[in-house]
Parts: structure tokens; C-alpha cells; sequence
């Protein structure tokens, strides 16, 4: 069998750099699935694509389907034939729909009835009659988020297609598309190569791509941006950080990128570096240059797209240019903000609604700084950090009224945190209002400091507990307010900062500030938070690698703090399939069965009369001492050592003494032992709920 490549070039005007990574999945996607379906045999899709082409490469593509042999199940066997054995007309109806003779059809029995069957044999066709069709369909699968129409309002693509390639090995493939037919022909860079270009293969398409300036592998374009953006960084004596969006969107810009080296005034370095880095790679796609102190250089480095050596002063004068007006704007935004103190801007905050029956974002400020002071106290932190905290909450969103916010709202918070130290704030109350954002996304990391910290996650609950007031409850995927994201990061703060606030505390504490804004029920909408943060918290012990069974294990203990969860989840994930472990849950798994509706009560010592309970009741008793201690110092590591050694002596009383007996006080007291011993383990969490692994 013969096996060649396939090429399918979709040639159009710029797309949108956004749209080609989608795309290309979707294109390789929906390759393999058609190959398959047409049972094509292939070896390696690949798909490759720039701003002006969408490409599939198929290598080792059969010449020819693989023939099919299909069994199709028929009527029943009475339905097909009558009494002496005659075909019937559904019998012979069904011959007729599968291609073959009534004597070809066999009987099979399935559940005690016969059913008439026929076995389908089709020899497989040429590709290249089958790839017509099949290149079509590609193409017209292909989804963007805001296609358009030119040829007709049928057919709808990113931008209009200007050409169709298509090989397979040496012949075209034929097929009409939007008023174009598919052949040999393609074209290089828009501007670096000469007319159109004649492939006499499709092996040869990559050759023809880097002999006419095109890089076509988006992957070896993000390699050369890469090495060229260092090189030339480090020629100015400094270096760069490149941004991986950042990259990931010029890198689908260009077809042959160049780096160009450009300069603005020192003189804007005056401007927070925040913001002349925004300008530049956020509205510019420039990379910005530091030097080792990771302090801004007045350069800049942008990728043209293969810019002729004649004309890079050109390229560069150019974006010089439109930089300079950029910043410019940027330095009058921030004299102007400049011009008054921080707090100033706190009362223009009423210009702003927050929700619509919640009122202004000075009012949320105002809640804000309660709660900030409210949690600050109950987390024991000192005088000043409660300070910072209640002045950081007030100053948290003033930087919203600010000029430079209203240009570059990415910079949230940061300019706050720079106009707080112009105004003379201090620096735990500057770095709270920046930090009162944090995590500001996946990956982030959460405040720092204990004033902002606080600011964070009063800032996120009281956005939660006004929704939550309202109704506005995420479900599905929806969640227009990005409330998971917040009670994620409310729960990364309560961690990294080791608080103990109970959540329900937290809840309510949130909500006192919305209850003569809000008609539900006090009580039923804690209870919704709670139950929310619960899943959140469920979510990111799963991030850091928890298995499932020991997070359902670590939320059954009794306690409600946050970081004491954490620790004894990372103890119990340390010690799964240990024998230390494994040897005490089967054991407390019968002690937790056998207590679950029993009511508690006291052991009685002197109802313990084998020797077995009362062995157990002194270890049991000898361990208490202990595992209190250590937890109450979040030492778990120790009150699972002290909690280990338990398992003899269970496993002894469980093997020594009947517990459900006909004397009622002697059992009773027997379950209170058994309630006693469950009790400390629970110091660790519910062991039952523990899967252990099979041999």
C-alpha cells in the first residue's frame, strides 16, 4: 500500500492572533476524528499556522480505506420466514438495504431469540476520491468566537480565504471552496517573497515556507522571538522578561519576526515602572528591557514582522513615536492624580454603584473598613496592624477615581499603592491596598502582609456575602461575579496567614454590614457562604495534590479551622498505605460504626470488668494527655505517633469483648469506651472514611 502526505493550505487575510491556537486544535481534532471515520490509516498530523494560513500536514496517509466487513443484525427470525422456511418481505427487504441476496442472510440466537443477520462487505475506495469531500468538511468545521461572510452569508470564516492548497503527495487535490479551487499554488511572506508559488509536493511545502520567509511552526517562531529578544536586551546591557501571554500573542503576529530595538526619554522613568510596563506590553506588545536590579531602561524591544535591514529606522522611529504619545498621556495622568491626596478621591467613590440595592462603592468602603478592623482584632493581631488594615480598607478602591485607573484598569491597586506613599500613608497601609486584589488570578499568590491580608479577605467576603444576599448564587459555570474565585482566594489568605477563624465566624461577620440591605434570612444565607467556602476549600486541597478520600477524612475532624484541616490532611496523605496507618483503620472504622447513633456519655470505670476494656480504657486514657496537647499546638505529627500504638489494644478488645450484650448498662458503657477512644481519633479526622487499597 502506497502512503503519501497530505497538505491542506486555507490561505486568508490576517486573523486575529487570539484566534489560531483554537483553531489549529480544532483543525488537528477534527483531522484525526475524519481520517478515522473515512478509515484512512495515518501517521502524523500536524497543524501549523500563521496570521495569513491555517495548515494540515498528514504524513504516511494510505492510498486506499481499509475494506469493511460489518455484521447488521435483522428481524427476528418468525418475522423473516414463514412456517415452511419461505423469505417474507421483511426478510427480503432487509437483504436488499445491506447490498446482498436473501441466501447470504444467517441466523444468530441473542437472549433466546433467533435474528436474522447479513455480513456487509465494502471494498475500500481511493483516498484521493475520498479527500474532495473530506478537505471541505475541514474547513467548514472550523468555529471562530466572530467569523464573517464575503463570499456568501453560507459560508462564514475568521477573515475571507484567498487561497486553497492542497496535495496529496504529488497530485492536487480537487475541491471548490467560497468561489476557490484547490490546487498547487500558495505564497510566501506578504512582503519578503515574490508572487505566487508552485509546489510540486506536499513534502515540499516547509522547504518553500522558510525559502520565501515564512516560519509556519508557531512553536519554532516562539523559539526564534525568544533567543532574539534576549540577545538584544542584552546588547543594551540589561535583560528581558518575557511575558508569556505576551508572547503566545506576538508569537501570532508575524511570519518572520525581527527583533527591533527602540529608546523613549528617561525622563518618563519618573512614572511608577507598573505603568510604563503596561503601555508597553499590554497596549504596545513590546517587551521591556531592566537591568540586573530588575529596575526599567528607557528601551524597548518590538518583533516586526521581517522588516527589510533598509527599513528598520523606519519600523523604529515609528513605534518610538506612538510609545512617546502613549507615556506622555501617562505622566499627565499621573501629575494630575498627584495634585491631591489618596484619601481625596475616597469621597468621589459615591459616583460609583456597587450593586444596585447595595448602594455606592463608598459604602462598600465603609464595610470594608469595619470588617478589615473586625477580623484583624479576632485574628490577635496588634495595635497597628489593626490600624493599617481599617486605613488600607478605606483607601482600598480610591484609586478607582483616579485618571490613570481610567486608562489602564489593570493598574488597580497598584497606583493606589503608589499614591499612598506620595500622600504620606505608611507602607503596610500602601501595600494593603495594593495587596487587597491578591490573588488576582490562577496561580497567584495571596497577600503578603497581615494589613492587607486582612483587606483581601474582607474585600472578597463582603462581595460574596452581598451576592449571597441577593441571590446571586453561582451555578453550573456560570459566575458572573467571580465568586469562586474569590472564596478561592479568601481560603489561600486564611492559610497562607495561618487563621483560625471558624468560616461560619467568618460569614457572619461579613454579612452584619448587609442585613438592613438584604430581606433573606440571616441564617440561611451564612449557611449558603459556608457551604460554598467548604467546596472551595475541597478545590484547592485537591490542587496541592490531596487525594480525595483523605480531604473527606481531614474535614471529619473535629475542628473548623483552616490551616489545622491542612496539617492533618498532610499527615494522613504522608501516611497512606503505612502500616501504621493501615493497622488502626479497620478498627476505628468498627468504633465509629458501632457508635454512630448511640448517644454520649461518661466510661464507668467500674463497669469495665475484661481485661481487655480495661486495658484499653488506661491507653486510651495515657493518649489523651498527649494528643490534646498537641493539637492544641497543631502538632498532628505527634498526635498520630501518640495516636498509633491504640491499635492493639483495640484490636485486642475487639477480638476480647462482646459490646452488644444483653446487660444494657454493661453495653452501654462498653460504647462509651468505644465513643472515648473514637473521640481522640477524631482529633485527626474521620479515619473511616479512608480507602484502603486492595492487594
Amino acid at each position: 500500500m502506497r502512503k503519501e502526505t497530505l497538505l491542506l493550505e486555507i490561505g486568508m487575510e490576517e486573523i486575529p492572533a487570539r484566534f489560531m491556537e483554537p483553531a489549529l486544535e480544532q483543525l488537528e481534532k477534527n483531522a484525526r476524528a475524519a481520517l478515522t471515520e473515512a478509515r484512512l490509516s495515518f501517521g502524523t498530523v500536524s497543524t501549523l499556522g500563521t496570521p495569513r494560513r491555517l495548515t494540515l500536514l498528514v504524513a504516511d496517509l494510505a492510498d486506499k480505506q481499509a475494506d469493511l466487513s460489518e455484521k447488521k443484525k435483522g428481524p427476528a427470525k418468525k418475522a423473516a420466514f414463514d412456517a415452511e422456511g419461505n423469505p417474507t418481505k421483511a426478510a427480503m427487504g432487509f437483504a436488499r438495504s445491506q447490498g446482498v441476496s436473501v441466501d447470504e442472510l444467517f441466523t444468530e440466537e441473542i437472549s433466546s431469540v433467533e435474528y436474522v443477520f447479513a455480513v456487509k462487505n465494502e471494498a475500500g475506495g481511493e483516498t484521493l476520491a475520498i479527500l474532495p469531500e473530506l478537505c471541505t468538511r475541514l474547513i467548514r468545521e472550523l468555529s471562530f468566537p466572530k467569523p464573517m461572510f464575503w463570499f456568501s452569508k453560507e459560508i462564514r470564516f475568521a477573515r475571507p480565504i484567498r487561497w486553497l492548497a492542497a496535495l496529496y503527495g504529488e497530485q492536487e487535490v480537487p475541491f471548490s471552496f467560497a468561489g476557490l479551487t484547490a490546487g498547487r499554488t500558495t505564497y510566501g511572506h506578504r512582503f519578503l517573497s515574490e508572487g505566487p508559488l508552485v509546489l510540486p509536493n506536499a513534502s515540499a511545502y516547509l522547504s518553500a515556507m522558510e525559502e520565501n520567509s515564512v516560519v509556519v511552526d508557531p512553536a519554532e517562531r516562539s523559539k526564534l522571538i525568544v533567543a532574539q529578544v534576549e540577545q538584544a536586551a542584552a546588547a543594551l546591557g540589561g535583560r528581558s522578561e518575557v511575558d508569556q501571554d505576551l508572547l503566545e500573542e506576538v508569537v501570532n503576529l508575524v511570519e518572520y519576526p525581527k527583533a527591533v530595538v527602540g529608546n523613549f526619554a528617561a525622563e518618563f522613568l519618573e512614572v511608577p515602572q507598573e505603568v510604563l510596563i503596561t503601555a508597553m506590553r499590554a497596549h504596545q506588545r513590546y517587551f521591556p528591557v531592566f537591568d540586573e536590579n530588575d529596575v526599567l531602561l528607557p528601551h524597548f524591544i518590538t518583533i516586526s514582522n521581517g522588516t527589510r535591514d533598509e527599513y528598520l529606522d523606519n519600523v523604529r522611529a515609528g513605534n518610538e513615536r506612538v510609545l512617546r504619545a502613549r507615556l506622555a498621556d501617562a505622566r499627565f495622568f499621573f501629575e494630575e492624580d498627584r495634585k491631591k491626596p489618596l484619601a481625596d478621591f475616597v469621597t468621589m467613590l459615591d459616583d460609583i454603584v456597587f450593586m444596585e440595592p447595595l448602594g455606592t462603592m463608598r459604602k462598600k468602603t465603609e464595610r470594608l473598613k469595619s470588617l478589615a478592623e473586625e477580623l484583624a482584632a479576632e485574628a490577635g493581631y496588634d495595635q497597628s496592624t489593626r490600624e493599617a488594615a481599617s486605613r488600607g480598607a478605606y483607601l482600598s478602591k480610591a484609586d478607582l477615581m483616579t485618571h490613570m485607573v481610567y486608562e489602564f484598569p489593570e493598574l488597580q491597586g497598584t497606583m493606589g499603592m503608589h499614591y499612598a506613599r506620595l500622600s504620606g500613608e505608611s507602607e503596610d497601609v500602601s501595600r494593603a491596598v495594593e495587596e487587597h486584589y491578591a490573588p488576582r488570578f490562577a496561580g497567584d499568590s495571596p497577600a503578603k502582609s497581615a494589613a492587607g491580608a486582612m483587606v483581601a479577605i474582607a474585600d472578597k467576603m463582603d462581595t460574596l456575602a452581598a451576592c449571597f444576599g441577593l441571590g446571586l448564587i453561582p451555578s453550573g459555570s456560570q459566575d458572573p461575579y467571580a465568586l469562586r474565585r474569590s472564596a478561592l482566594g479568601v481560603v489561600a489568605t486564611m492559610l497562607e496567614h495561618q487563621l483560625t477563624m471558624s468560616l461560619n465566624r467568618l460569614c457572619a461577620l461579613a454579612l452584619e454590614g448587609l442585613t438592613q440591605d438584604i430581606t433573606r434570612p440571616a441564617a440561611e444565607v451564612v449557611g449558603e457562604m459556608e457551604e460554598f467556602l467548604w467546596q472551595r476549600v475541597r478545590f484547592l486541597f485537591a490542587e496541592k495534590g490531596l487525594r480525595y478520600d483523605v480531604i473527606d477524612a481531614s474535614l471529619g475532624a473535629e475542628a473548623d479551622d483552616l490551616p489545622g484541616i491542612l496539617a492533618r490532611a498532610e499527615i494522613l496523605q504522608s501516611k497512606l498505605d503505612t502500616p501504621e496507618l493501615t493497622r488502626i483503620l479497620t478498627p476505628f472504622t468498627r468504633a465509629a460504626n458501632l457508635t454512630r447513633d448511640v448517644q454520649e456519655q461518661n466510661v464507668s470505670v467500674e463497669s469495665l470488668v475484661e481485661p481487655a476494656e480495661k486495658e484499653l480504657f488506661q491507653a486510651a486514657g495515657e493518649a489523651k494527655d498527649v494528643v490534646d496537647n498537641a493539637a492544641a499546638r497543631g502538632d498532628f505529627a505527634a498526635v498520630f505517633a501518640a495516636l498509633s500504638p491504640l491499635y492493639a489494644p483495640i484490636d485486642r478488645f475487639f477480638n476480647d469483648v462482646m459490646v452488644m450484650v444483653e446487660d444494657e448498662a454493661v453495653k452501654l458503657n462498653r460504647l462509651a469506651l468505644l465513643q472515648y477512644v473514637k473521640a481522640l481519633f477524631l482529633h485527626l479526622g474521620d479515619l473511616s472514611k479512608i480507602v484502603q487499597e486492595k492487594n
